[in-house]
C-alpha cells in the first residue's frame, strides 16, 4: 500500500535517489522516446515496491549462503530441518503434478515462491510493506512463470511440436481450439497477478484498518490471519507454476 511513504522509503530516495535518478532518466527517456512520448521524472525516484522487492533479494543473497554453511550431516541444526520438510514437501507436491523427473524443477519453482513468501510477510513488520501488495511486483514475477514454462515446452518439445498441441488433438477442430488456447494462456499471467494481488493488498487494508480502531488488540488474529494467508498466496503460486510446467513438457505434446 502506498497512501503514504514509507520513513525506510523517504530515506533511501533521499540518499540513494542522486546516485540511481541520472541512470533511470537516461533509460526510460529512451523507452519512452521509441512511442514518440516524454518522460516526466515522478518525484520518488525509487518506488516503495521496487524498494522492498530489492530489500527482499538481498536478504536471500545473503541469508541463504549464510545458512548454507552451517549445514551440518553430523548435527544439523533447526533452519536446516525446517529447510529439508520444505524441500521434501515440494518434492512431493512436483512428483505429483509433473510427474517423474519434476524434481529438477525445484531450484526455479522453490527460488519464485520463497521470494514471494517473504514479500508477502515484509508488510507486516511495522515500517515495511508488502512489495506484492503492489500489481507491477505480482505482473512481473507473473510474466516470468509464463516465460519459464513456454521455454521449457519449445526446448522439450521444439518451436512447431510445442505449438502444435495448441490446435487439440482432433484436426478439423484446430481453427477453433488454436485461438482459445493462445487465449487461456495468454490469460495465465493476468490470473496469477491479479489473484496474488488482490489477496495481500486486502490484506494489508484490513490490518491497516483495524489497527486504526483498536491498535492492540484486533490486529492480533487478524495478522495470524495474515501470516496464513501469505504462506497459502505463495504455495498457490507455486501449485499453479508446476501445473503449467507440467502441460508444456508434456510428453503427448
Amino acid at each position: 500500500m502506498e497512501e503514504h511513504s514509507l520513513w525506510i522509503a523517504v530515506e533511501a530516495n533521499r540518499l540513494l535517489g542522486p546516485l540511481v535518478a541520472p541512470l533511470k532518466n537516461s533509460i526510460s527517456t529512451t523507452f519512452y522516446g521509441f512511442f514518440h512520448q516524454k518522460y516526466i521524472p515522478p518525484e520518488k525516484v525509487i518506488p516503495d515496491h521496487v524498494l522492498f522487492a530489492l530489500f527482499v533479494f538481498l536478504f536471500c543473497c545473503v541469508f541463504f549462503p549464510l545458512v548454507r554453511r552451517s549445514f551440518s550431516m553430523e548435527k544439523p541444526g533447526k533452519i536446516q530441518h525446517l529447510l529439508e520438510v520444505a524441500i521434501e514437501f515440494l518434492h512431493e507436491q512436483l512428483e505429483e503434478n509433473i510427474g517423474h523427473g519434476g524434481k529438477k524443477y525445484l531450484p526455479m519453482i522453490a527460488t519464485i515462491g520463497t521470494f514471494i513468501l517473504l514479500m508477502n510477510l515484509l508488510g507486516l513488520i511495522p515500517g515495511f510493506m508488502s512489495p506484492t501488495s503492489n500489481i507491477n511486483v505480482t505482473a512481473g514475477c507473473a510474466i516470468t512463470v509464463f516465460l519459464y514454462y513456454n521455454y521449457l515446452g519449445i526446448k522439450k518439445n521444439g518451436v512447431l511440436k510445442y505449438l502444435k498441441h495448441f490446435a487439440g488433438p482432433v484436426w478439423w477442430l484446430s481453427w477453433l481450439m488454436f485461438p482459445i488456447e493462445i487465449i487461456s494462456h495468454l490469460a495465465r499471467p493476468f490470473s496469477l497477478t491479479v489473484r496474488l494481488f488482490a489477496n495481500i493488498y486486502g490484506e494489508e487494508l484490513i490490518i491497516v484498518v483495524f489497527f486504526g480502531l483498536l491498535p492492540f488488540l484486533l490486529p492480533l488474529p487478524i495478522m495470524g490471519l495474515a501470516i496464513f494467508t501469505s504462506f497459502l498466496q505463495a504455495f498457490i503460486f507455486m501449485v499453479l507454476t508446476m501445473i503449467y510446467v507440467s502441460g508444456a513438457v508434456a510428453e503427448d505434446h
